[in-house]
C-alpha cells in the first residue's frame, strides 16, 4: 500500500516566490531562497517548482534551479516551459530529481511521448490545468491558464494515458488559490475513468480538506500551496492530523 506524500508547490519567477487566485493576480510573498530554507527546515518529503512565466521567458532560468537545488535536502520537481530534450536534461544536472510538463502535451505531444520513453515514466510528470467553462464544460488550459485549448478535460486526459505517465498532477484552475477544498468529484471520476496516479492540486485551507480528499479517493499524493502560505498550518501538521486518521505517511 502506498504511502500519502503531502508536496508543498512552490510558485516563482525569477528569484521570487509568486501566488495568485485562479491563475491570476499573481503576487509576489517573499524570496524563493528563504521560502526554500523554511520547507527545508520542516523537512518536507519532496517539493514541487513551477515557473509561472517560463513560457514567456526566450530560456529556462538553469541557474536560478541550480542554486535553489543546492538548498534543498529532498526530492524536487522542477517545471514551467519546458520544450525540449535538453531542457530535461540540463533541469536534471541542475539537481531536479523530476521535471513536470504542461503545455507541450498540447502543443508537442510526440515530443513528450519522446521524453517518456527516453528518460522512464518515473522521471516526467505530466501536469493538466483545468477549468469549468459556462458551469458546465471542464476545458483544459495551458501556458499558466492563460490559453484555453478547447478540448475538454476527459478527452485530454484519454490522450494523456496513451502515454502511460507515472503520475499526472491535476489543478483546478477554479479552485487555485481559494483555499475553497479540492474538487473532489473530478477527482472521483478521473481516478474511475484513467489508470495512472494522481497528484491532487488546487484548494487546501485545512487538515480536513486533506483529509476529505484522500478519504474519499484513492489518491495518494496531495499538493498544497497556499495553506503553508497563508495559514499556520504546516507539512507536519498535516501529517500528524492524518496519522490519528490512521494514514501511513511517507517518513
Amino acid at each position: 500500500m502506498k504511502k500519502i506524500r503531502i508536496i508543498p508547490t512552490i510558485l516563482y519567477d525569477s528569484n521570487s516566490a509568486v501566488k495568485g487566485k485562479n491563475f491570476n493576480s499573481w503576487r509576489k510573498i517573499g524570496s524563493l531562497k528563504q521560502i526554500i530554507k523554511l520547507y527545508s527546515l520542516r523537512e518536507v518529503d519532496e517539493l514541487i517548482f513551477l515557473d509561472v512565466a517560463a513560457n514567456s521567458k526566450k530560456n529556462l532560468e538553469y541557474k536560478i534551479i541550480d542554486d535553489f537545488a543546492d538548498d534543498c535536502f529532498m526530492p524536487i520537481t522542477a517545471g514551467g516551459g519546458i520544450k525540449t530534450m535538453k531542457n530535461i536534461e540540463l533541469l536534471l544536472k541542475s539537481g531536479v530529481d523530476r521535471v513536470s510538463i504542461n503545455s507541450a502535451i498540447y502543443n508537442n505531444y510526440n515530443f513528450v511521448k519522446e521524453a517518456i520513453n527516453y528518460f522512464g515514466s518515473q522521471c516526467i510528470v505530466l501536469s493538466v490545468d483545468y477549468k469549468i467553462i459556462n458551469n458546465k464544460k471542464k476545458n483544459v488550459f495551458i501556458n499558466s491558464g492563460r490559453h484555453d485549448t478547447k478540448i475538454e478535460l476527459n478527452d485530454y486526459l484519454k490522450k494523456i494515458e496513451d502515454l502511460q505517465p507515472g503520475e499526472v498532477l491535476i489543478n483546478s484552475i477554479d479552485r487555485d488559490g481559494t483555499m475553497m477544498g479540492y474538487d473532489i468529484e473530478t477527482l472521483k471520476k478521473i481516478e474511475k475513468k484513467f489508470k495512472f496516479q494522481i497528484i491532487a492540486s488546487g484548494g487546501a485551507k485545512s487538515e480536513k480538506d486533506v483529509y476529505n480528499l484522500i478519504n474519499q479517493t484513492s489518491i495518494k499524493a496531495v499538493s498544497c500551496s497556499s495553506i503553508f502560505q497563508f495559514t499556520e498550518i504546516t507539512p507536519l501538521k498535516i501529517k500528524e492530523f492524518l496519522l490519528k486518521k490512521g494514514y501511513r505517511l511517507r517518513n
